[in-house]
């Protein structure tokens, strides 16, 4: 009789919270930024265990456009979605079946895509990032210089990035098709808030989940009444900078040196 009320005891016992999602869902955010390491896949389960346990209005996409989201069919089997959405359509994504997990995990939720593709991005280093930005660009101060300190660390980060091989005279473009790209997120995920209330939650990179200078600092700057809670998602023996709410650690995956195509 004792083993079968211990039994019967364990049974009833609740299973123990997940710190990570609890800490995310105490924040109250509007907006919640899931950073990523885009090959990753641990980092995708980890986006994909969150997604279901805040249950969003909204999922922002960086690897869709805006008009592959509206080609979006909920609930529809991972070939069919893949198929729909055209995600073959850029070359070099990640492979989709770590992000089907996400769409799954919020049927509901409406997709928007935020994707600055190759030709805009092109485009953004000839004429300046306000002549491609879709939306308002001094509501994210496109339209000012980034301050000298900040400008002198994305330099050095995007020499660093590209295998310190590309010329000088490059990097200050680089730098603004990330700021770019940022924009679009932002401004995507506001829309998102706007038209269908919170939360909201982005899945992008690491680097544009950044709370220092990435598309939570947009989102600061043009609207600072909106709550915010970036996760980034580092790898193990790696240290991820950008004043993020919270970080943690997964284990690396095998990959080829990345400075290989440079050489």
């Amino acid at each position: 009789m004792r083993h079968l009320v211990f039994l019967l005891a364990a049974v009833a016992m609740p299973a123990a919270a997940d710190p990570e999602i609890e800490a995310v869902k105490a924040s109250g955010a509007q907006i919640v930024v899931l950073g990523e390491t885009h090959d990753n896949p641990h980092h995708h389960a980890r986006q994909a265990e969150i997604v279901a346990a805040l249950d969003p209005t909204v999922l922002v996409f960086e690897f869709l456009t805006f008009e592959q989201a509206q080609r979006h069919v909920p609930g529809a089997p991972e070939a069919e979605l893949k198929a729909a959405l055209g995600w073959d359509e850029a070359a070099g994504l990640p492979d989709f079946s770590m992000y089907y997990p996400i769409f799954a995990a919020a049927p509901d939720a409406a997709v928007l895509g935020a994707l600055v593709p190759r030709e805009s991005a092109r485009m953004a280093m000839r004429r300046g990032t306000l002549e491609v930005f879709s939306g308002y660009g001094p509501r994210f101060d496109l339209d000012q210089p980034l301050p000298e300190a900040e400008l002198s660390q994305r330099l050095a980060l995007q020499a660093e990035v590209h295998c310190n091989a590309l010329p000088e005279d490059l990097l200050p473009s680089m730098v603004e098709v990330q700021r770019l790209r940022d924009a679009e997120l932002a401004r995507a995920a506001l829309a998102g808030l706007d038209a269908y209330g919170g939360p909201v939650v982005v899945i992008t990179g690491n680097g544009h989940a950044r709370k220092d200078w990435g598309m939570p600092a947009m989102i600061a700057l043009a609207r600072p009444d909106v709550q915010l809670f970036s996760l980034g998602q580092a790898e193990t023996g790696t240290v991820l900078d950008g004043g993020f709410d919270m970080v943690v650690t997964t284990p690396a995956v095998e990959r080829e040196d990345p400075c290989d195509a440079f050489r």
